[in-house]
């Protein structure tokens, strides 16, 4: 742990966060929260490409100026209470993860209002699950390669959508009995919009691989402009660049758009879908939430020397409780944040800083909505590498954890679904411990979600069967 300074606190605000006493200064905390905010302001792009390029059971697309808006209102005011009641220098922001499921999963089988009524019904099943204390012992329930698995596979899966949001890969329209996707769309690449996509690439990795803070966003930002300059100096289709033509904006600065806050059918889902679709929808949701954020939270007070002589987080409850609220907007807690606490920060004073940059963010929706999705799919690329980085954690040697941590992974992006990929893995596990003998090593929590999983995907003749369909 950092050296504790024993002068006293001079400042109420020093008092309240104890910032003298972590060993730390206002201006440290002030520069490690602007640190976190340029590490993970790529969010206000790509949280609004992912959710912007789904349309709901009914044909209807979200506005991309709403989702700008409230990704940034979300992030401020979940970031600044986490400041405030848990004290720790760590930021909240959309899950990408998440809001793959609701995009992707959730919103082909009902309209947008319902789907975000499940996301806030997760958001407070996390909530009761931490008051009880429940929360723990679901994380224990799941081994944590499997979790890691988890990780991966919606790594791989995010990092396949920003390939065809892209147009890299394309589906192959009206071929039978040939492979299901391409590259480019007629096999090959080309086009201007594919071009900046693929510099955007490039230019992500090479920031990455010389460590360059703020890489994701930065590259964000110097594509778009490459974009823009391609865009009003080629003979572009409007149709090529997709949802978004990438053009300067009348105007910088605009009132935000709060259409999309409060835009939600809590209990409108149970009314599109079965009951146990709903539930392992729901299960979903959780697990793309859950885990990340124990990890996430470990993670940041181990780097900031925040853990007791017993390697365990201060506040944790108050910690996990504000994370579950975030969760009900379908936001959790960023790894990000560890970029503030390497320019020092130590306190939840740096929360707050980062809090107010996205309240700021709030009037800057015109910025954001320039970005075309070739400029932003190139982040989804590198956000994919992160999290497949958690592969090297498997012991590919021993086959009751590996198989399946592989169908995991695979069945993710396979199937261009989080839910079958879990469902696969888990069913895997179970059956490979029962043949092993090894039965009782299995959480009887693992038990009865493979059970659901099975009634899952043996839903079609189980209904023949019952005479539903």
């Amino acid at each position: 742990m950092s050296e504790l300074r024993t002068s006293a606190p001079s400042t109420p605000v020093d008092r309240y966060f104890r910032i003298s006493d972590r060993g730390s200064t206002l201006g440290r905390e002030i520069r490690g929260g602007f640190a976190t905010f340029f590490t993970m302001a790529y969010i206000l792009v790509l949280n609004p490409i992912i959710l912007g390029s789904a349309q709901d059971k009914y044909g209807h697309h979200l506005d991309p100026a709403q989702l700008v808006t409230a990704t940034a209102l979300v992030a401020a005011v979940m970031t600044v209470i986490m400041g405030v009641a848990g004290n720790l220098p760590l930021a909240l922001a959309a899950g990408l993860g998440l809001n793959a499921v609701v995009a992707f999963q959730l919103a082909p089988l009902m309209s947008w209002p319902d789907a975000m009524g499940l996301v806030v019904l997760e958001g407070l099943l996390i909530c009761a699950l931490v008051v009880t204390g429940l929360r723990e012992t679901v994380m224990h329930a799941i081994p944590q390669q499997l979790k890691q698995a988890i990780s991966v596979g919606i790594g791989l899966f995010i990092a396949f959508i920003g390939f065809v949001d892209a147009g890299f890969v394309t589906r192959i329209p009206g071929e039978t009995g040939s492979v299901p996707v391409q590259l480019g769309a007629s096999g090959h690449l080309s086009g201007w919009p594919v071009f900046v996509f693929c510099l955007g690439v490039l230019l992500t990795v090479a920031l990455m691989a010389r460590k360059v803070k703020g890489a994701i966003l930065l590259s964000i930002v110097v594509t778009t402009v490459v974009a823009v300059v391609v865009n009003e100096l080629a003979d572009v289709p409007a149709q090529a660049w997709g949802l978004t033509v990438p053009a300067v904006p009348d105007d910088l600065v605009a009132a935000p758009d709060f259409g999309l806050v409060g835009s939600f059918s809590l209990f409108g889902a149970f009314g599109q879908i079965g009951l146990v679709t709903l539930v392992l929808l729901v299960f979903t949701l959780l697990l793309s939430d859950f885990f990340d954020t124990m990890g996430t939270v470990v993670g940041v007070s181990s780097e900031a020397g925040l853990l007791d002589e017993d390697g365990k987080v201060p506040h944790l409850g108050r910690i996990l409780l504000v994370d579950g609220a975030a969760s009900a907007s379908s936001n959790t807690s960023y790894i990000e944040s560890a970029a503030g606490v390497g320019e020092g920060a130590r306190t939840g004073f740096a929360s707050v800083v980062t809090g107010g940059l996205f309240a700021l963010a709030l009037f800057l929706t015109p910025l954001a909505t320039v970005v075309p999705a070739q400029a932003a799919a190139p982040a989804l690329v590198a956000v994919g590498f992160l999290l497949m980085t958690q592969v090297r954690h498997i012991d590919w040697t021993s086959l009751d954890i590996a198989i399946p941590a592989f169908l995991t992974i695979v069945v993710m992006p396979f199937t261009y679904s989080i839910t079958n990929g879990i469902g696969a893995g888990f069913l895997a596990y179970v059956v490979i411990k029962a043949v092993l003998g090894k039965a009782r090593e299995v959480h009887w929590l693992l038990w009865a979600t493979a059970a659901l999983f099975t009634v899952y995907f043996a839903i079609d003749p189980v209904e023949r069967l019952l005479g539903v369909k």
